[in-house]
């Protein structure tokens, strides 16, 4: 008797992309996990903008075109925002919030029985209980070590529906990360809703990574995104200390204005963000960054815009996301006066991504003539493609076959379509 087949499709942050790997391993003994031809889909869908519900709302409408027999689970933070009446969600048979995820198998038994509506409210499982085996079919592997948020930005509704800030233990990051590396992953990226926030009782951050970086297969270490709050001396320090600790640091900015960020509850000024990347700086003069941008909040004005404009030309990012401020219910901000309309929020996203254009463009040329580490991560016909440790995407030749999660020294000959061209250095072999 054939197992039934699952299929989870998946949307929004690092968070989400790390507990769809979670509950694959959790579903894996007892069901075909498959990208098609599923006898249930599980939608583990994002409620971070409209956008974001539209894209999962879209999906739905699709499968019930293309598998009217399948039943559809939607699960995540939209099933929360639907069970708080803060969203819409009807193209689903059963909705189960983020709580259930660390319990997918009885909902999938659940959606299999033909049960439908609304599953309880749960109370989410310990941090430690939860682990991946990571990604099929790559080298780079997530590591979720914290959930939740303990801030209240103004705009933000992942944080209400996921609710306080928790964290996993020093100890039980560190065996789920040397699962990961046994395993075969060359590259461990740290995340979670907020790192910032990272406060087990068995440590802090700077001591996870200093203790990670003790697993001497590990190729690299990364960190996916962090607040300029958690970017303390001592995890700068520990940045330093290994080059294997990745110097691309992903710090949301949100707005380059300082009024703008007081109504966003951001906790922090234009000149604290900018002091914590010279920080940054100081110690290691190799470090690139990228930022979350948000166009278009509430009394954004021309001037307040200007300021984003300007503190993207003065840091220089490497990687840059623009998103356009998108009203949540319930959230603080969604009650603001002076919203700014579409078409400007729109004209302001294309100015903004015009003027990081030509910054990304000369970091891109900065790095022609140079040797850059890659981590291999596909490979065909004598063509290899991977990231530098600045996170840089690279495509290259190579007379010789490359394993994927090797790294390999690439020398850069040239741009092409926002990535670097390179030639590998054969004579250094594979690393």
């Amino acid at each position: 008797m054939s197992r039934p087949r699952i299929s989870i499709l998946t949307f929004g942050c690092r968070a989400n992309q790390y507990e769809r790997d979670a509950m694959e391993r959790r579903l894996r003994r007892d069901y075909e996990i498959v990208d098609e031809s599923a006898d249930v889909y599980i939608l583990n869908a994002c409620t971070v903008t409209r956008l974001a519900d539209r894209k999962a709302r879209q999906a739905a409408r699709r499968l019930r075109r293309e598998a009217p027999g399948a039943a559809i689970v939607l699960v995540g933070c939209l099933a929360d925002a639907v069970d708080r009446g803060l969203s819409d969600f009807n193209a689903a048979d059963l909705t189960a919030g983020n709580a259930w995820k660390g319990r997918i198998a009885e909902v999938i038994r659940s959606a299999l029985s033909g049960t439908c509506g609304r599953l309880p409210r749960a109370k989410p499982l310990p941090l430690d209980d939860d682990r991946s085996d990571g990604p099929r079919d790559h080298v780079r592997a997530l590591l979720r070590v914290q959930d939740g948020c303990a801030g209240a930005c103004t705009y933000c509704l992942p944080t209400i529906v996921r609710g306080p800030s928790r964290s996993k233990s020093v100890a039980a990051a560190l065996a789920e990360g040397r699962r990961l590396v046994d395993r075969g992953f060359s590259e461990i990226v740290l995340t979670g809703i907020n790192l910032a926030q990272y406060a087990p009782p068995d440590g802090r951050l700077h001591d996870l990574a200093h203790r990670l970086l003790e697993i001497d297969a590990l190729r690299r270490l990364r960190i996916a995104s962090i607040n300029p709050a958690g970017l303390t001396d001592a995890l700068l320090d520990a940045f330093a200390a290994d080059r294997r600790f990745c110097r691309h640091i992903h710090v949301p900015l949100q707005s380059g204005d300082d009024q703008i960020l007081a109504a966003m509850a951001r906790g922090y000024t234009v000149a604290d963000y900018e002091a914590a990347l010279g920080r940054a700086r100081e110690r290691f003069d190799d470090s690139t960054f990228g930022a979350d941008v948000i166009v278009g909040f509430p009394g954004e004005d021309e001037a307040a815009f200007r300021g984003t404009c300007d503190v993207v030309e003065r840091v220089g990012f490497a990687n840059l996301h623009v998103f356009r401020y998108s009203p949540r219910a319930g959230t603080a901000a969604a009650r603001l006066p002076d919203q700014v309309p579409e078409r400007v929020k729109r004209a302001r996203t294309e100015q903004l991504r015009d003027v990081w254009s030509p910054i990304r463009r000369r970091l891109l040329d900065n790095r022609i003539g140079s040797t850059q580490d890659v981590l291999v991560e596909e490979g065909r016909n004598g063509r290899w493609h991977g990231h530098t440790r600045d996170y840089f995407y690279v495509s290259f030749d190579s007379a010789t076959a490359i394993p994927l999660g090797a790294e390999r020294p690439v020398r850069i000959t040239g741009v092409t379509d926002n990535h670097l061209e390179g030639v590998s250095d054969d004579r250094d072999g594979s690393r």
